[in-house]
């Protein structure tokens, strides 16, 4: 079932991937009409996680946010199809970075590198940083069910030097480069929400108190890698751009959990800046302690 359901998903996907961008937003603005008005996807979800940590904003308000959200969602997903097929040249039109001499300066170095980022504005076309830096780029992730699209995906990756692991994979591969010499990137969306029972930490996210995951924190000590944070911000539609802060240098010399909530802050502040680039179809508020 998995192999039918990959040979009959696959073309439509290669098509929509080709598509030139004017056609493929039109087709984005097509899934909003059925996500939003039609299906509905997790909009209560979405009405909830905004009435939760914006309770100061009028109804109004929070509905313009959900009509935006809802927009950039599509758009994300068709910008992750189109990651198939598009060129070398679109992606570095579209996806620009103001301050990649900072991660240089590491590499000169000789030093590899944690990357924290939230499921904030696009961390999909991330993976171009790969044709500015030698780094091997690793990012976690959770692997597909169906292993066919599982390894396209990777394969979208490794087309550019970066290459996906699971979370048991993580350290016995990072552990394996260091010992063998190779410099690496890796990248965490740490914003998820861990389960309840392996919190390690929790704190005040977005005014309430929830667990918070530690792992980038806690494998950048054990390895002893600099942390960087990366922030996106939304241009216009299909450009975005990205600026790197160094989140510790010497990420041993910091109290534990020190790093990950100077990285929630800056999440936070991503959020208040301009709340419609959030997830917030994902419930990160479901453990919360009232």
């Amino acid at each position: 079932m998995q192999l039918l359901a990959f040979v009959l998903i696959y073309p439509l996907l290669w098509f929509i991937s080709i598509l030139p961008f004017r056609l493929l937003y039109a087709v984005s603005d097509l899934l909003f009409v059925v996500l939003y008005h039609i299906a509905g996807y997790r909009k209560k979800t979405v009405i909830e996680n905004l009435k939760l940590v914006f309770p100061e904003k009028t109804e109004a308000e929070r509905k313009r946010i959900t009509k935006r959200f809802y927009h950039h969602l599509c758009d994300m997903i068709l910008e992750s199809i189109k990651s198939m097929s598009i060129s070398l040249e679109d992606m570095k039109a579209r996806y620009k970075f103001t301050n990649i001499e900072l991660v240089k300066e590491f590499e000169k170095q000789n030093k590899s590198i944690v990357l924290m980022c939230a499921h904030y504005g696009s961390w999909e076309w991330i993976f171009i940083i790969q044709t500015y830096v030698k780094y091997r780029g690793y990012a976690i992730y959770k692997r597909l069910n169906n292993k066919y699209f599982d390894k396209l995906v990777r394969g979208i990756r490794a087309r550019y030097n970066s290459y996906l692991v699971t979370t048991k994979e993580t350290i016995p591969t990072l552990t394996e480069n260091m010992k063998n010499g190779v410099l690496t990137m890796n990248g965490f969306v740490s914003d998820q929400t861990p389960k309840k029972e392996k919190a390690f930490h929790w704190n005040t996210f977005m005014g309430i108190e929830v667990p918070i995951h530690t792992g980038a924190e806690m494998l950048a000590k054990k390895l002893d890698m600099p942390v960087l944070f990366f922030s996106v911000k939304r241009i216009k539609r299909g450009f975005y751009e990205t600026t790197f802060q160094t989140l510790a240098e010497q990420p041993k010399a910091f109290k534990d959990y020190e790093i990950t909530d100077a990285f929630m802050k800056l999440v936070e502040q991503q959020i208040h800046e301009a709340p419609e680039y959030y997830l917030w179809t994902h419930k990160r508020w479901k453990h919360r302690r009232v």
